[in-house]
């Protein structure tokens, strides 16, 4: 068995270490058409990076950008570790979870 560390338990620079491996991962499960591994690669990346992110920097009942979705917005009902949970803005109500490392404020520009 392994003894890797959460991402919980990793400096900053263990994290940006991770996300690189963890990137450059996906981009060659891409190149060989792996697109499971490839999505999961790519959601490790976006958690770890979420690691790198003060909670504290977003807001309950703020709306933020969702990266990697344009035009779609996500307003955040409360915040649980790394996650903010809420609902996509347009459509149904429907509570999810997103890591914070996704949401984007809606001043930075596009």
């Amino acid at each position: 068995m392994t003894d890797e560390k959460r991402y919980s338990q990793m400096d900053e620079n263990e994290l940006r270490n991770e996300i690189a491996k963890l990137k450059e991962k996906a981009r060659k499960a891409e190149q060989l058409g792996i697109i499971n591994e490839f999505a999961v690669l790519e959601r490790k990346a976006v958690m770890a990076a979420a690691y790198l992110m003060d909670p504290k920097d977003f807001k309950k009942g703020e709306v933020y950008r969702i990266e990697g979705d344009p035009n779609v917005y996500f307003q955040i009902d409360y915040l649980k570790g790394r996650f903010a949970w809420g609902y996509r803005m347009g459509g149904e109500k429907h509570t999810e979870a997103l890591p914070i490392s996704m949401l984007r404020p809606l001043k930075e520009g596009k």
